[in-house]
C-alpha cells in the first residue's frame, strides 16, 4: 500500500519520479497529491486560444486544423507548422526537421497540444510541443491514456517540458489506485462546524472528479487547509510576540514634531492626518505597532514616516529606516534632511537647538564615513539611521532604537527584514511602520501581513499632475516606435526630461535571457537592455541629446552621481533598470519609456510610471511591447494604460498572477503555499480561517492538543515561511 510520505520512485519508479523531482522539486506521494489540477475541460470541448499567456507553459485541448512543411531559409532542414484551432482563433505549432509528424497530425483531428507560447509576427505558436491525440481505439499500449480520456472531465495539470499535463494524470491514477488514505489533520468537531469533505475524499475528487459539483466541494475543503494552516502559524507568531513589549513613545507638545510641524511650508492631506494620528497613538503604547501605510506613488508616505520617526526622537530614543537599494536610501536621506531643513544638522552652525542628525549608513561609504555613521548610531546622536541592508550587519548597534521604519518591504528578504527589529535588544521590541506603493487587497493584508493593522493614503498631495499612459504595440505598428523616440525629442526640446527603463542591464549569460516570443527558426529574441539601447539611441534615435545609464551594476558612488546629474538636469533621458521603480523624485522629469512591458507586472508599472508627473506638468508614460492583442499579457498592458488607481490595478494584479506568489515564494525559496486558495474570491473563507485559527490558539498556543493541527501547518507552512508570514 501507498502512504502520505511514500517515496515516488519507490512507487512510481526511478526515472518518473526523477522526472517529477526535476520539473517541479516533489519527492514523495504526498507532493504529488498536493499538485492539483489546474482546470478540467470536457472531451469534446476545446481550449481559448486566446486566454493563453505568452511565456507561460500551456496545455491546450485543440483541433488540427491544417499542416504545411516548408525548407528553412537560414539554416539546413524543414519545419513544420501544424495550425491548430479553438474554432475562433488558430495558433501554430511548430516542429523543426520532424517531418514525419505531418502524418500523424492530419486536419480534423484532436487532441492536447503542451509546450511553452511564444509569439511569431503577432501570432501565437507552441514550439516543439509535445501532443497526445485523442483516439477511439483501445489498444494494450494506451490503455492509461484510453481511459483518461474516456472520463467525463479531463485534469490539466500545471505542467512543465518533459512531465506534459496527461503524464502527471497517470502519475496521479497510479497513485490513487494503491493509496491507503491520511489520516485528516482537522478536527471531527471543526469539519462539522464548517461542513467540509474529509481529506481523503477531497484529494480523490480533486483529481478524479466524476462532476464540475465534486471539484467544487474538493477545492472548499483543500482551501481551508491553506488557509487555516497560514492563519495558525500567524495566530502563534503574534502570541509569541506579545511578551516582548515596546519603548512607549508618547507625542510630546513642544517637542522636535510639532516644531518641525509647525514649519512645514505645505499642508498635509486629509489622509496623512489621519494616518498619522493612528501612528501617534500606536507609539504611545508598550505594545509593538506594527501598522503597514499603503499609499499611491506620491501620496506624501514619507512625510507620515518622518512624523513617526519624530515622535520616537522627541521620546529619547532612535528611528531606522531600511531601503531596498542604495539610491532609494540616499534619496530617503536627502529628502528627509532637506524637510527638516534646520532640525536636521544637530550640532551644525545655523542648525535649532531642537535639531536631531539624519544620518546614511551603506556598504559603499568610504572606511571614514562608515566609521562615524557607526558611531552616530551606536552613541545615540543620529536620531534618524537611514540605510541599506548594511545596516543589519555585525557591527551595527543603535544607543536606543525605537522604531523601524521598512520602505517597499516586498524588496527584502526574511532575515534582512528581521534582523533590524531584533536591533533594540532581548527586552524590547521595536515599532514597526512598513511602507508600500504597490496597494495591497485587505485578503493580502490578511493573509501575509498577520496582524499588521493597514492604513491608506488614496489622497495625492496638491501639486501632482495627471499621467497619461499609452500602449505601443511594436509587432502591429513598428512606427509607433519611431514616433516614441520622436516624442522623447519633443519633450527634451521642451526642457523637461526622460525616463526610459529597460527590464535587464545587458551582457547577461543567454541561459537566463532568451525567453521571449521566438523567431521562424526558433531563435527567441532576448530583451531589450540598457547598455544596448543606450549604445543605439546614442547614435541614432537620440543622437545629441545628454543620455546618461543607471543600474544596479554601477558602483555606488556612480549611481549616486548620475542621479545627482539627472536631479540637476545635466541628463536629458536616463536610461535605467528599475532601479528608478521607487522613492526616485524629479519633478522634472515628464516621460518615460518603457521598453518590453509585458515582462513587468502591473503594480510595477503603476510604480514605474509614478515618476513622471511629480512636477507641474503633466506626465506620458509610453509603454512598448511586441505582445499580441488579446493575449492576457496585452490585456494587462491595456488595463495599466485605462486607470492611475493603484487599487485597482493591485486587485488586477493579484487576480492575473498565480495566488500563491504574493506569498513572496521567489524570496523564500519555498514552493508556493497557495494552490488553490483565491487572494481575490476567498475573503469570507479566510476571515473566517483566521478566527478559528485565533480560538485554537487562544485555547493552546502550542497546538498541543491538535496533533493534526500542528502537523499541518509544519507541512504547509514551513519554519522559513512562518518566519516570513510573520515578519513581512
Amino acid at each position: 500500500m501507498t502512504g502520505w510520505d511514500s517515496e515516488l520512485d519507490r512507487v512510481l519508479g526511478a526515472k518518473t519520479a526523477k522526472a517529477l523531482n526535476g520539473a517541479f522539486g516533489m519527492t514523495t506521494v504526498g507532493d504529488l497529491l498536493r499538485h492539483y489540477p489546474r482546470r478540467y475541460a470536457e472531451r469534446g470541448e476545446l481550449t481559448p486560444i486566446g486566454g493563453l499567456e505568452t511565456g507561460e507553459h500551456a496545455t491546450v485541448l485543440a483541433r488540427v486544423e491544417r499542416v504545411s512543411k516548408r525548407r528553412m531559409r537560414s539554416r539546413k532542414g524543414t519545419i513544420l507548422q501544424a495550425r491548430i484551432t479553438d474554432g475562433t482563433r488558430s495558433m501554430s505549432c511548430t516542429f523543426f526537421n520532424q517531418a514525419w509528424r505531418e502524418r500523424e497530425l492530419l486536419p480534423g483531428r484532436r487532441g492536447m497540444f503542451a509546450g511553452k507560447v511564444t509569439a511569431y509576427r503577432s501570432e501565437l505558436q507552441l514550439a516543439h510541443p509535445e501532443y497526445q491525440l485523442f483516439t477511439e481505439e483501445e489498444d494494450s499500449d494506451e490503455q492509461g491514456a484510453a481511459r483518461e480520456f474516456a472520463s467525463a472531465l479531463i485534469p490539466v495539470y500545471p505542467a512543465s517540458q518533459g512531465v506534459p499535463s496527461w503524464s502527471l494524470a497517470r502519475c496521479v491514477d497510479q497513485i490513487l489506485s494503491g493509496w491507503d488514505g491520511v489520516v485528516d489533520p482537522l478536527p471531527e468537531s471543526l469539519r462539522e462546524r464548517i461542513d467540509v469533505l474529509g481529506l481523503d475524499e477531497a484529494l480523490r475528487r480533486i483529481h478524479q472528479p466524476e462532476d464540475l459539483a465534486q471539484v467544487e466541494l474538493a477545492k472548499h475543503r483543500l482551501k481551508w487547509d491553506e488557509a487555516l494552516g497560514v492563519q495558525l502559524s500567524l495566530a502563534q507568531s503574534r502570541e509569541q510576540r506579545g511578551t516582548r513589549p515596546a519603548p512607549a513613545c508618547p507625542r510630546r507638545k513642544n517637542g522636535l514634531g510639532a516644531a518641525f510641524e509647525a514649519d512645514l511650508p505645505f499642508t498635509l492631506t486629509a489622509g496623512q492626518l489621519e494616518v498619522g494620528e493612528r501612528i501617534a497613538e500606536d507609539l504611545a503604547h508598550e505594545h509593538p505597532m506594527n501598522r503597514l501605510v499603503q499609499g499611491e506613488v506620491g501620496s506624501g508616505k514619507t512625510v507620515v514616516a518622518l512624523r513617526a520617526m519624530l515622535q520616537v526622537v522627541d521620546s529619547g530614543r532612535q528611528a531606522a529606516m531600511l531601503a531596498p537599494t542604495e539610491v532609494l536610501a540616499a534619496q530617503h536621506a536627502r529628502s528627509l534632511r532637506e524637510l527638516l531643513g534646520e532640525f536636521s544638522g544637530a550640532g551644525e552652525l545655523g542648525a535649532s537647538d531642537r535639531a536631531t542628525k539624519v544620518t546614511l549608513l551603506t556598504g559603499s561609504l568610504s572606511a571614514a564615513q562608515r566609521k562615524q555613521a557607526l558611531l552616530d548610531a551606536a552613541s545615540g546622536s543620529a536620531g534618524i539611521v537611514v540605510g541599506t541592508h548594511a545596516l543589519i550587519q555585525d557591527g551595527v548597534s543603535f544607543a536606543d532604537l525605537g522604531m523601524v521604519v521598512v520602505d517597499e518591504q516586498h524588496r527584502f528578504g526574511v532575515e534582512q527584514r528581521d534582523a533590524l527589529r531584533v536591533r533594540a535588544g532581548e527586552r524590547s521590541c521595536p515599532h514597526l511602520l512598513v511602507m508600500t506603493a504597490t496597494p495591497i487587497p485587505r485578503t493580502v493584508a490578511m493573509t501575509v501581513f498577520g496582524d499588521l493593522r493597514t492604513s491608506a493614503l488614496r489622497e495625492l498631495p496638491n501639486g501632482r499632475s495627471p499621467i497619461s499612459t499609452t500602449v505601443v504595440p511594436t509587432a502591429e505598428k513598428p512606427t509607433w516606435l519611431e514616433r516614441a523616440w520622436q516624442r522623447v525629442r519633443e519633450e527634451v526640446d521642451a526642457g523637461h526630461q526622460v525616463y526610459v527603463v529597460c527590464s535587464r542591464v545587458g551582457d547577461e549569460s543567454n541561459s537566463g535571457a532568451r525567453d521571449a516570443p521566438s523567431g521562424e527558426d526558433g531563435e527567441q529574441r532576448s530583451p531589450v537592455t540598457v547598455l544596448e539601447l543606450a549604445e543605439e539611441l546614442r547614435g541614432g534615435a537620440l543622437e545629441g541629446l545628454r543620455l546618461g545609464v543607471l543600474h544596479g551594476r554601477l558602483a555606488s558612488e556612480d549611481k549616486d552621481s548620475v542621479m545627482r546629474s539627472f536631479a540637476a538636469a545635466e541628463i536629458d533621458v536616463l536610461v535605467a533598470t528599475t532601479v528608478v521603480e521607487v522613492g526616485v523624485d524629479v519633478p522634472n522629469a515628464t516621460m518615460m519609456v518603457i521598453m518590453d512591458a509585458d515582462r513587468f507586472g502591473t503594480s510595477q508599472l503603476h510604480q514605474l510610471r509614478g515618476r513622471v508627473g511629480r512636477g507641474t506638468s503633466p506626465g506620458l508614460c509610453l509603454l512598448v511591447s511586441e505582445a499580441v492583442s488579446q493575449t492576457p499579457a496585452r490585456n494587462r498592458l491595456e488595463a495599466v494604460a485605462s486607470t492611475t488607481d493603484g487599487f485597482e490595478l493591485a486587485r488586477l494584479d493579484l487576480q492575473q498572477r498565480r495566488e500563491g506568489d504574493v506569498l513572496g515564494a521567489a524570496q523564500s525559496g519555498k514552493k508556493s503555499t497557495l494552490r488553490v486558495l483565491s487572494l481575490v474570491h476567498d475573503e469570507e473563507l479566510i476571515a473566517e480561517a483566521r478566527a478559528e485559527a485565533e480560538e485554537f490558539v487562544r485555547q493552546d498556543p502550542e497546538l498541543s492538543s491538535h496533533p493534526g493541527l500542528a502537523a499541518m501547518v509544519a507541512d504547509l507552512v514551513a519554519e522559513e515561511r512562518a518566519d516570513f508570514l510573520e515578519k513581512a
